[in-house]
């Protein structure tokens, strides 16, 4: 039979909804927070009112405002905090492992400064000593936690570990794959926050349908660009994690990072609109790390590019649509 204990660490809008899945799947979440007051008043209202209000947890969800508790009484864990906070997460979680822990994120992005993906900064801090997957795809947390038809992928270097984290999510309303290629899972679900960002700014300049589409188009081809020069699939790149999270994360409002760039597009100031939107916009410090691993691995991406500078040099949305315009003729190919 089936270990049905899982602690999800992470209390926020995603996290929740996941703990919520798991639940609902015949699963037993534990679901840790950093901040003990905010754990203790989950726990005592049975709901998550500030990040995911509407939903009640399911009985058999449980709360724990300790780390040590939480992360010791299940073989699983599932990391489920913004990238900046990763490495503190996990580095806080070693000592308090045992030999058959296995560890999983639903983290997207890179590390702030050094531009590592979270397998990465997993193997800095734990080595190879753990099985490690990924959670990733086209999912809004208000859908999953409202069991909404959903879709995701499970990549993980250790098959068994894939299969058994996919086994927790999928049933019901959701369908869970596998894959091998953690890079290019990761790849995916961290430079289409960037590439959001610039849609947003052009649907909030009003540049209509026609450039939407052409922005995700081009974007795709950024990341699959990008992929090919670090060793990802383009068949992943072409799946959930890559076109189909891209398609849904620049196309809905439900996304932050869209948001952020409807907001600039309509002539916000960039911290007016961070602020306004209350959470963790991945996008905006990501894109950042996308530019440098793009000059890292000497690949072209304009549109990354151009949302890089409007966000942090300054550059005024109305001249990055027209450095894109600018550039000469090219053939279509990815490469």
């Amino acid at each position: 039979m089936r270990d049905k204990g899982i602690t999800v660490l992470g209390a926020g809008s995603w996290g929740t909804a996941l703990a919520i899945r798991l639940a609902n799947n015949h699963n037993t979440p534990c679901l840790w927070g950093h901040e003990a007051d905010f754990m203790e008043t989950l726990s005592r209202e049975r709901r998550n009112q500030q990040f995911l209000p509407g939903f009640l947890f399911p009985e058999n969800l449980s709360i724990e405002t300790r780390l040590t508790p939480a992360v010791q009484a299940n073989r699983d864990l599932l990391i489920v905090v913004p990238s900046h906070a990763f490495r503190e997460v996990l580095t806080g979680v070693a000592p308090l492992l045992n030999e058959k822990s296995r560890i999983a994120w639903a983290t997207k992005g890179l590390e702030h400064v050094s531009g590592k993906f979270m397998s990465d900064v997993f193997e800095d801090i734990l080595g190879s000593r753990y099985p490690a997957a990924v959670v990733s795809g086209p999912t809004f947390a208000g859908e999953v936690a409202a069991d909404l038809p959903t879709a995701l992928t499970v990549a993980s270097n250790n098959p068994v570990f894939a299969n058994d984290m996919a086994s927790r999510l999928h049933g019901g309303s959701m369908r869970a794959y596998t894959s091998d290629d953690m890079v290019g899972v990761q790849l995916g679900g961290t430079v289409k926050n960037v590439l959001a960002i610039g849609t947003g700014i052009a649907d909030g300049m009003q540049f209509g349908a026609n450039s939407r589409a052409a922005l995700i188009t081009r974007g795709l081809a950024e990341i699959i660009r990008l992929g090919d020069a670090m060793g990802a699939r383009r068949e992943t790149l072409m799946g959930l994690a890559g076109v189909g999270d891209l398609i849904l994360t620049c196309t809905d409002d439900q996304s932050r990072n869209r948001r952020l760039g409807l907001a600039l597009g309509r002539g916000s100031a960039i911290d007016v609109a961070l602020k306004d939107i209350g959470q963790v916009v991945e996008g905006y410090n990501t894109a950042r790390e996308v530019v440098q691993l793009a000059r890292q691995y000497r690949v072209e991406l304009p549109i990354s590019e151009q949302v890089y500078r409007v966000l942090h040099e300054g550059l005024a949305p109305e001249e990055a649509v027209h450095n894109l315009l600018a550039r000469e003729i090219r053939s279509e190919s990815v490469s």
